[in-house]
This record gives C-alpha cells, sequence and structure tokens, in this order.
C-alpha cells in the first residue's frame, strides 16, 4: 500500500535552488552573524548551554588543533565547560515529522557547538564525531553554520590564532581589513585574465553615429541651412491663422447676437 499516493506536478532537480546576493550585503550578513556570537543573551536565545563556561566569546589554545582523538576532545570540551551543549544537542536528536523521514532525512537534531580553527592538525577527525559539534576554517566561514535557519547568536569556540585572525580578515573600528581588499583588481590585473583581454587602443578610429536628419534639427541645419528660416515662416504662418481664425469667430458671434436682436 503506498503511503500518501503521488503528488501533483512533482518537483524537479533544476529548480532554482540558490539565489544571488550582493556581495556587500553578504559581508553585512556575515559581520552581524560573527559579532552576535559574542553577545551571551543572543546564545542563549538560541537554546545554546553556556551557564557553565568562562566567557562569550570562548577562545581556546592553539594546542586544541594538534588534537587527532575523540576522548581528547571530550576531554577538552569537558574541562571548557561546554560538553553540555553536546549532551543537549544529542538529547534532542528524535524522528522527523512529516514525509522527510521517507526520503533519507529520517532525524532532526539541534545545532550543538562550532568550533572555528586556522589550522587542521587533526582537530576534525577529533570532533566531527561529537553530535552536533560543527567545524569551520577562519577564511571559509559560512553565514549558514554561523546562523542556522536565519537565527543569529551560535555558540562558537575559537583557537586563538583564528580569532586573532578576524582583524586582518574583517578590519576594526580604526583600520580596514588587510586580506579582503584590492583582490577583483588583482584578478582582473592577472596575466590570466589580461591574456584574453583586448589589447587597448588609444586612438582607435570609432564609427560615427548615423543621425536622422528628419529628427535631428542640426544635423538638418548642417544639410539645408534654409530649414531654419522655412520653419520659422511655418511658425509664423501659423500664428497668423490662428489669429484670423480667431477675429472670424468673433465677427461670427456678433453677427449671430445682431441676427437675434432683429428678430426679437
Amino acid at each position: 500500500m503506498c503511503a500518501g499516493g503521488r503528488m501533483f506536478a512533482p518537483t524537479k532537480t533544476w529548480r532554482r535552488w540558490h539565489r544571488r546576493i550582493n556581495q556587500n550585503q553578504r559581508r553585512y550578513a556575515m559581520c552581524s552573524a560573527l559579532a552576535a556570537t559574542g553577545l551571551p543573551a543572543l546564545v542563549m536565545a538560541r537554546g545554546h548551554r553556556i551557564d557553565q563556561i568562562a566567557e562569550v566569546p570562548l577562545v581556546v589554545s592553539d594546542s586544541v588543533q594538534d588534537v587527532s582523538k575523540t576522548k581528547d576532545a571530550v576531554r577538552i570540551m569537558k574541562a571548557i565547560r561546554a560538553y553540555a551543549d553536546v549532551e543537549k544537542s544529542k538529547d534532542s536528536r528524535k524522528i522527523r515529522a512529516g514525509k522527510g523521514k521517507m526520503r533519507n532525512r529520517r532525524y532532526v537534531q539541534k545545532k550543538g557547538p562550532l568550533i572555528i580553527y586556522n589550522e587542521d592538525h587533526g582537530l576534525t577527525r577529533a570532533f566531527r564525531n561529537l553530535p552536533g559539534v560543527e567545524m569551520l576554517h577562519v577564511d571559509r566561514l559560512n553565514l549558514l553554520q554561523l546562523a542556522p535557519g536565519g537565527h543569529l547568536g551560535r555558540f562558537c569556540i575559537w583557537t586563538k590564532s583564528a580569532f586573532s585572525k578576524l582583524d586582518a580578515l574583517y578590519g576594526t573600528w580604526r583600520k580596514k581589513s588587510t586580506e579582503k581588499k584590492n583582490y577583483n583588481s588583482s584578478a582582473i590585473s592577472g596575466q590570466s585574465s589580461q591574456s584574453i583581454v583586448a589589447i587597448y587602443r588609444p586612438n582607435a578610429a570609432r564609427r560615427s553615429q548615423k543621425k536622422n536628419p528628419l529628427k535631428n534639427l542640426n544635423v538638418m541645419l548642417r544639410l539645408n541651412p534654409y530649414m531654419k528660416t522655412f520653419r520659422r515662416h511655418a511658425i509664423l504662418q501659423a500664428m497668423r491663422n490662428t489669429a484670423l481664425k480667431g477675429k472670424l469667430k468673433e465677427a461670427k458671434q456678433e453677427k449671430a447676437a445682431t441676427k437675434k436682436g432683429t428678430k426679437k
């Protein structure tokens, strides 16, 4: 027996999945999401268990990047008192409501901590099996993981080198970014781009624009200088005709009024 039958106009794999967003808007969103990870109120509002941790944002030593065993990862999470959020994620695992459970999306579970690192010397292998824990490289931050579902305030654990790199990537109030500047210019002026671009010719002959003399008075005057006088006469004649029509109309009205008075 089929579960629910077929659907009308089934969805296609060539659906328009992605949407183009302006680069500046993406950057504003990324900076807003990063700023929100440092506000305890927003992090707690997302449901993360951060009551016992030392501070937000939580920055740990770079030695964490050398860990390669999951048992060591668990020990570190317990030492910094962030394991409560991992357990919260583990306990939240349940069967999805709806038909998604028939479509390889059987289980849902809440997000846990997000670990942001600068160098991977085994860190991803150590932490990848912890429930709800995700990892990101500081050079490749993902907005969908920093603000899942569009909700700001993801609980982030930073390594020291990754946290220090943020100023170079995004700048501060006093200095601009040193990494994200002029990278479009360098791409455009690179050898690979310039090799396929046409050579610049300063004195290149350009095609003259053809203009219609019947629509463009200046072009017509160059072809026929008398056109200016001809048009002036036409305008004056039109004004004389208008004045004459007005006089004839007045005379006609006076004549009609006189005729009407005579009949009475």
